[in-house]
């Protein structure tokens, strides 16, 4: 099952601090501030998704594995059961044969056993061939469940998702980094011109 990743966030919209009118072309300290705190959030968020993708992944990987094993259970089970059913006509062969050589000898008696044997034999094999039938159903619908499971979650895809989500990530910790760096040097500028109109201040009130 593929994820998509939707946000909100537009890493263009939070880098470009939009100019108005009356406004300097330098963002002030509050406006830097404000998208930091939207870089760190949409930063936290594709963290977030990062890690549903990645657990999703290891859910669908163990159902996968869990249906595979419970596939090749059913498999080794009705291998059993058809063994059991080639033993069973073998056997049933055999006492056919000897009902016959019997038959010669007691032709009224071994007539009423050849009679109960088949009954019994044909009763074995069709309980037998219901439950063959049973686990093939069984089988077949754990398959149909498997190639829908390989229709839905195809973990080609998850690689090139979870790189996308990375790349998104990378490009909100470089935004970040720049605004970081421009409120470094505006509260830098800022401290300067206090500083200056502080001495400057000093100068005037001096005698």
């Amino acid at each position: 099952m593929s994820v998509i990743l939707e946000s909100s966030f537009s890493i263009e919209d939070i880098i470009n601090t939009p100019e108005s009118p009356g406004r300097r072309a330098e963002p002030k300290p509050a406006e830097l501030l404000i998208k930091l705190r939207k870089l760190q959030q949409a930063k936290r968020h594709f963290e977030d998704e990062v890690k549903e993708t990645m657990l999703l992944r290891g859910a669908r990987k163990e159902e996968e594995d869990a249906l595979t094993a419970e596939a090749l259970q059913l498999e080794g089970t009705l291998d059993e059961k058809e063994e059991l059913n080639r033993s069973l006509q073998l056997k049933c062969e055999d006492l056919q044969l000897e009902a016959q050589r019997q038959l010669e000898q007691n032709h009224h008696l071994k007539e009423e056993a050849l009679k109960q044997y088949c009954f019994q034999i044909q009763e074995t094999k069709l309980k037998h061939r219901k439950i063959r039938m049973k686990f093939e159903n069984q089988l077949q619908q754990l398959m149909e469940q498997h190639r829908n499971l390989s229709t839905v979650f195809t973990p080609q895809r998850l690689p090139a998702e979870i790189q996308s989500a990375e790349y998104i990530t990378e490009q909100l910790l470089k935004a970040e980094q720049q605004k970081l760096e421009q409120l470094t040097k505006l509260l830098d500028g800022f401290s300067l011109t206090q500083n200056a109109e502080m001495h400057m201040d000093t100068c005037e009130k001096a005698p």
